[in-house]
């Protein structure tokens, strides 16, 4: 939840703000209580751009407290930590026994991982003038009278609903193929708030993948594992994203643990993307891509710490870094550009203002059609400059609403992503989605999706963009939560796939929050034929999720690893897994 917004008030007044609502307590939570300090407008304006994508600030039907990628926070100030319903929260949260009143909130935001070990919010606010206003803002959120607690638990369904798409079906080799044909009318079902409960493995755990491989634990103890990749020597490097840092392990080739696993930089700022430059056997750079910038650190093959300070490539991508935290960075073939990935601070730009025909224009020949301005300037695209940063930054393709992970097809040289699209319009609606991505091509967000379709959420207001909009070449089930694609390509090695595999895509479903009937926490693999996609895809690794309310993996990253193995991160219980073919004798 941070941005660059602008300072308000005096840092005086703010510290004795902050002290009057620490001495407010409970009475300050009341809602006929004295307005606490900090400016209630500007926390509401911060929130909207920087936390709403989140958190919800409003009671769902009935007054039932919902939760989205994060927990509700109607009622936060006053409530102990981890006690909302509807939201798994992790243990450390739960073991820490706070009360979000004025004083912690204001420490938590400060620095989240600082202030509870193991939470799995990355995002501070570090102005203290933004959290004072936030606070301000929070402590109104205050349930109406009548309502349901927010510390009771809605009703689970007597039966869970199940359909063709969600992880009661998924098992290795299941064939899905989505087309635009397939697409339901917005809100043809409720929108659901529906995030799991992430718990230990159980003790009869399993993970399945297709006959013939195998899958093994490789590395566990890791902090929110999230993007990694393969140096030229077979070193992992690994974004340990809330942590601040990159982690690099070592291991033989067809080794079953690590021999080597430490932090090889930190001090970084929600670091992801990870890629190596140049191109080849001996890259002499390792670029990090920043919430808000790019570095890179010196390195040759073997380093197992960072040779040297980290060098600024891009100072600054956008002005406003809430929402979509996460940026991954990729090289051309001929590593003459560098593509950035920027995900969009929002669900579908609720708050940005209306521009006329000619604003637009102007706009648009600066930034790209279909750009998005205000609070989403420089954001839900793709960006690109020169591996030295010199070159002003420019768009590559827009309306990407969040290209989590990049790509580059060795077979064709194409750019690729892996997207996030957009929540609330019911349970198969938007289709997440794998594409190559066109120079200049504008992918639909936040006006329109999948070709032709207006959301509705902004009727009327683009209809010279109509049918404009790119359809991608391979759509996922809704709310899968797309992350990390690799190309197999793989041709030798301990434990390298069979030949049918090479060229195709593995993909990270990170998993469903917003579906009724949850969906993805899955390893999938996208066939393509002479480098162009078929449009389907099909399940490779499952077995994450425990029952309809609990799950014990979230995948996030794949790699091709140096003896052929595919590696997978999940995030919900930070490990590490390595997937071999077992050849036989």
């Amino acid at each position: 939840m941070t941005s660059r917004f602008a300072r308000f008030g005096s840092p005086r007044s703010l510290a004795t703000g902050l002290v009057l609502l620490v001495s407010l307590g409970h009475a300050a939570r009341a809602a006929d209580s004295a307005a606490p300090a900090g400016d209630v407008a500007l926390g509401k304006a911060y929130f909207l751009q920087s936390c709403a994508l989140c958190h919800a600030a409003t009671l769902g039907a009935g007054g039932v407290p919902t939760s989205g990628q994060g927990p509700n926070l109607v009622g936060v100030v006053g409530r102990r930590a981890a006690s909302s319903p509807n939201f798994s929260y992790t243990q450390a949260l739960i073991d820490s026994k706070l009360t979000w009143d004025a004083a912690t909130l204001d420490r938590f935001l400060t620095s989240p991982p600082t202030a509870v070990p193991g939470t799995s919010m990355p995002i501070p606010v570090p102005k203290p003038e933004d959290r004072a206003n936030l606070i301000a803002y929070l402590s109104t959120l205050v349930a109406s009278a009548g309502a349901p607690s927010t510390a009771a638990r809605a009703p689970a369904p007597a039966t869970p609903r199940s359909d063709p798409g969600d992880w009661y079906n998924a098992r290795p080799g299941v064939q899905h193929h989505l087309t635009v044909a397939d697409l339901p009318a917005p809100f043809s079902t409720e929108s659901a708030g529906n995030s799991p409960k992430v718990v230990r493995p159980p003790s009869d755990a399993r993970l399945s993948v297709p006959a013939g491989f195998t899958v093994k634990r490789f590395a566990e103890g890791l902090s929110n594992p999230r993007l990694l990749r393969i140096a030229p020597n077979g070193d992992i490097f690994l974004a340990e994203t809330s942590s601040n840092r990159i982690r690099v392990i070592r291991a033989e080739d067809g080794a079953d643990a690590p021999s080597k696993n430490q932090v090889y930089a930190d001090k970084l700022d929600r670091p992801f993307g990870i890629a190596f430059f140049p191109s080849g056997s001996n890259p002499q750079w390792v670029y990090v891509a920043n919430n808000n910038s790019v570095v890179r650190f010196p390195y040759r093959s073997g380093d197992l710490t960072a040779r040297g300070a980290a060098q600024v490539i891009v100072p600054h991508l956008a002005d406003n870094t809430g929402g979509h935290s996460t940026r991954d960075v990729v090289f051309s073939p001929d590593d003459r550009r560098l593509f950035i990935s920027v995900g969009s601070g929002s669900n579908v730009a609720e708050g940005m203002a209306r521009k006329t025909p000619d604003e637009i224009r102007a706009w648009e020949a600066e930034h790209g059609r279909g750009a998005s301005w205000g609070p989403e300037t420089n954001r839900a695209l793709i960006l690109v400059t020169d591996p030295e940063g010199r070159a002003p930054l420019r768009t590559f393709a827009t309306g990407i609403r969040n290209g989590v992970g990049l790509a580059v097809d060795p077979l064709t040289g194409e750019l690729w992503t892996s997207t996030n699209e957009r929540d609330g319009l019911g349970d198969n609606l938007v289709p997440d989605y794998i594409t190559r991505v066109k120079e200049g091509g504008y992918y639909g967000w936040p006006w329109y999706y999948l070709g032709n379709h207006e959301d509705p959420r902004h009727p009327g207001k683009r209809p010279e963009l109509a049918g404009e909009a790119i359809v991608p070449d391979v759509l996922l089930q809704a709310h899968s939560a797309s992350l990390q694609l690799a190309f197999y390509t793989a041709t030798s090695g301990a434990a390298v796939f069979p030949a049918e595999y090479r060229g195709d895509i593995f993909a990270a479903l990170h998993g469903s929050w917003n579906r009724g009937s949850r969906t993805g926490y899955k390893i999938i693999r996208v066939r393509l034929e002479h480098g162009v996609p078929t449009g389907g895809y099909e399940d490779f690794l499952t077995g994450f999720v425990v029952d309809a309310g609990h799950v014990w993996g979230r995948p996030v990253g794949v790699a091709v690893a140096h003896d052929g193995a595919l590696l997978v991160t999940e995030d919900g219980n930070g490990t590490l897994w390595r997937v071999a073919y077992a050849k036989s004798e």
